[in-house]
């Protein structure tokens, strides 16, 4: 492993130098490797396999039409390389369980009683490990449980696999039965297309996933998104405006400039004006949502969203219920006028103009 100094911390991470192509091919030469649910980790992580030349299967129950279909037009072919996930798991050497968090509760006594000695159980998420007193999901002793979470959605790790970027991942090694599990995991993880690998445990890598998609990745953006854009419109701009200077500029040009070297970066392209006030009221956006972040670390390590997600996503008419939350969000003032904004993208870049109204250097000081 290579020593990487993270601020002043140093940790050792994987790159594809150290643990090759050619050297996770070998270790999993004679691993068939059964990815469980082709919803959102499972397409990404399964067609990334095998484009690197692995021997990769599909299950996918029947019952769910839409991501059979979806894996069928992928070019899975039933009864060779697509089956239902009891076969797939009976099949496979290496099972996947890249099905939703509560579905894997559900599918758990199937999965179990597949699992002969040697085989590995692979996860992408700490979630039914590190919650095991909930979700009722204890491995026997007699095989590998691995963990290889991409730090980011299924679509990213397509997308930056087919750009050759690739994306960063951790890994983890709950229990080694073979004496193979970290060589196995490592060889996955380039095998899904990872650009590098830290480790980290399955719980380390729980408590701190779901802190951030119920917080910055997610919740807290939306929700200060949401904040933003109510104040604006309250004060008559126009839901134009008010996009422009929540979403849009955030999105097409701002964050580009933190991922590609830094807030303090992003800060020194923009005016005086911009900077002065930013820094200013950083402190007091940090102040107000600390304590929320205290509370949502602590329900986190309590279990109690475990307990919020076998419940509310376990629910027979779950996706139903969800389709009317997110129909909801997609169909609010503020996303109706993203998407106009959208719409208008590809007008700007015929007529020569950028995707963003305003540039980042020598932006107006208002």
């Amino acid at each position: 492993m290579a020593i990487i100094d993270f601020g002043g911390v140093k940790e050792e991470v994987v790159t594809r130098e150290e643990f090759s192509m050619a050297n996770a091919r070998k270790v999993l030469k004679k691993e068939v490797i059964a990815v469980i649910g082709y919803g959102v980790q499972g397409p990404a992580q399964g067609l990334n396999m095998r484009d690197n030349g692995f021997k990769v299967i599909v299950g996918q129950s029947k019952k769910f039409e839409r991501d059979w279909n979806r894996a069928v037009e992928d070019g899975w072919i039933p009864g060779k390389t697509l089956f239902d996930i009891e076969e797939a798991a009976q099949r496979g050497t290496i099972i996947q369980m890249l099905v939703s968090d509560a579905a894997q509760r559900a599918i758990w006594p199937l999965i179990e009683k597949c699992l002969k000695p040697g085989k590995a159980l692979y996860f992408s998420h700490g979630f039914s490990i590190a919650y095991s007193s909930q979700t009722g999901v204890v491995p026997p002793k007699n095989v590998d449980v691995i963990m290889v979470a991409p730090k980011g959605s299924g679509t990213s790790v397509r997308r930056n696999f087919l750009s050759g970027a690739g994306i960063n991942s951790s890994f983890a090694v709950e229990q080694d039965f073979t004496g193979h599990a970290k060589e196995r995991c490592m060889a996955l993880g380039i095998a899904i297309g990872s650009g590098y690998l830290f480790p980290t445990t399955f719980q380390q890598e729980v408590f701190s996933d779901l802190t951030g998609e119920r917080g910055v990745l997610m919740g807290a953006l939306a929700g200060v998104m949401e904040a933003q854009y109510e104040v604006l419109r309250k004060h008559g701009h126009t839901p134009s405006e008010a996009f422009n200077e929540t979403v849009e500029e955030l999105t097409e040009s701002l964050i580009r400039l933190v991922g590609e070297n830094g807030m303090d970066w992003m800060y020194s392209n923009c005016s005086a004006t911009a900077q002065r006030g930013a820094l200013d009221w950083k402190p007091k956006f940090k102040a107000a949502v600390l304590p929320v972040f205290r509370d949502l670390y602590k329900r986190v390590a309590t279990g109690k969203e475990c307990a919020r997600v076998l419940s509310a996503c376990g629910a027979p008419n779950y996706q139903e219920a969800l389709g009317k939350e997110l129909h909801a969000l997609g169909n609010s003032e503020m996303w109706l006028a993203g998407k106009a904004t959208r719409a208008l993208r590809p007008k700007l870049a015929e007529k020569g103009l950028p995707s963003s109204t305003k540039g980042v250097k020598g932006r107006g000081e208002n």
